[in-house]
């Protein structure tokens, strides 16, 4: 008996260590021959381990996604408490990022290639420096909006003055024409 609560003892601090100390997920305990609260205490602690281990890798690979520019996974474990709330945090940013990636970009594709003028990011509900990023596309947008409507407006002043200026001159050479053939 005490050899096995000895295994088991080192079994399971050397879990403990591994999974909840150094980071190094996916421990199992493994002990012989224990039965009952033993073999009990030791399906728990394996639980334990597994499930911390799915929470974590679950939260890692969403992480690493973002981080590759992948803003299509979500944290899918099931998950209670503390965890939770890193779940629905993580789950948010992500979703969050999305929004404001696709807002951002159909802005720039509106204004800045098809030339669909006034186009503005929408992200209600954004702060920080999400909402600054957002502002700032608007802002740019919309100067680009009022520098190519003010070119426009300079464009078509100048083609009126060019039209009466060369309707003017023609007029005058039609004049001096007829004066000269007279």
């Amino acid at each position: 008996m005490v050899d096995q609560l000895s295994a088991f003892a080192s079994e399971v601090t050397r879990v403990a260590l591994e999974v909840g100390i150094q980071g190094i997920l996916g421990g199992q305990a493994k002990v012989e021959g224990v039965q009952g609260s033993w073999a009990d205490l030791t399906r728990n602690v394996n639980k334990i381990a597994s499930n911390l281990t799915d929470q974590v890798q679950s939260i890692s690979e969403v992480t690493k996604s973002v981080a590759a520019g992948d803003l299509t996974k979500f944290v899918n474990v099931d998950v209670q408490g503390e965890m939770l709330d890193l779940k629905m945090t993580v789950n948010s940013m992500v979703a969050q990022l999305n929004t404001l990636a696709n807002e951002v970009t159909r802005v720039i594709l509106e204004v800045g290639t098809k030339g669909i003028l006034s186009g503005q990011a929408t992200v209600g509900g954004f702060q920080g420096m999400w909402k600054a990023l957002a502002d700032n596309v608007n802002l740019m947008a919309m100067n680009l909006t009022n520098q190519v409507r003010s070119i426009a407006q300079v464009t078509t002043a100048v083609a009126g003055d060019l039209k009466e200026t060369v309707n003017g001159m023609t007029e005058s050479l039609s004049v001096f024409a007829d004066e000269i053939t007279m």
